[in-house]
């Protein structure tokens, strides 16, 4: 199969849209595999073959681009338990623990995935790693002000932390105005471990370490999609 990883991307998320059904609410996840499944529940609901479909979007830029494309909003207020989510991750390891946040959409992705009956990850085969750190940072969104003693903190637990940019050079700024500090521990041997200790520490709004969220990860590569669940 000679296909691009974005094509892959496009499978995995097609893939997943195969278990909305008519009448649900749905969390719309942050991100290019995301998008792809917004796109193709759009179609689907434009064809008449899903119905009464209401999306809850993880972010404005994706709520942006449902609105755009037909779909019906709402918010956690409105629906505070989905049916189901489907969002893409940074790095998914064999336990079907992820990183998640590389958009920046982190927060409300969590929030979104906790609400969620299901939460569907779709990825290509390249985010498939041995251990979460392995092959990405672990994005923690953080209050803009005491910077520097945040990054102190967060070399006490092993990472060199670093504020994510823009194309322009200045601070990237959530939805909700915080920063990103991008973390770089390496391959981590107690996730948990880590998320209490992020979890714990005053003006750390929330981290990209998603442990026990994901009910099942839907895997596209060269030899074709494969589902993974919880029970391997």
């Amino acid at each position: 199969m000679n296909l691009d990883r974005d094509e892959l991307k496009k499978q995995a998320a097609h893939r997943a849209v195969e278990e909305v059904r008519s009448g649900m609410a749905v969390g719309l996840g942050h991100g290019s595999t995301a998008a792809h499944a917004v796109r193709r529940l759009a179609e689907l609901v434009s064809q008449g073959r899903l119905k009464c479909i209401t999306g809850v979007p993880c972010s404005n830029q994706v709520a942006a681009l449902a609105a755009d494309l037909g779909l019906a909003l709402a918010s956690l207020e409105e629906h505070p338990l989905l049916d189901l989510t489907i969002d893409g991750a940074d790095e998914v390891d064999p336990g079907l623990n992820l990183i998640k946040g590389g958009g920046g959409a982190l927060l409300l992705e969590k929030i979104v995935a906790q609400n969620s009956r299901r939460e569907i990850i779709v990825v290509d085969e390249s985010k498939l790693s041995p251990a979460l750190g392995t092959r990405s940072p672990v994005p923690v969104e953080a209050v803009y002000s005491a910077i520097r003693p945040q990054v102190r903190f967060l070399a006490t637990l092993g990472a060199e932390a670093r504020v994510r940019l823009t194309p322009q050079g200045r601070p990237f700024r959530t939805d909700q105005g915080n920063i990103i500090l991008d973390c770089r521990f390496g391959p981590l041997e107690d996730p948990a471990a880590v998320a209490q200790a992020l979890a714990g520490r005053a003006g750390l709004i929330e981290h990209g370490l998603f442990l026990g969220l994901a009910t099942e990860v839907i895997v596209a590569g060269r030899e074709g999609i494969r589902v993974l669940t919880g029970s391997g």
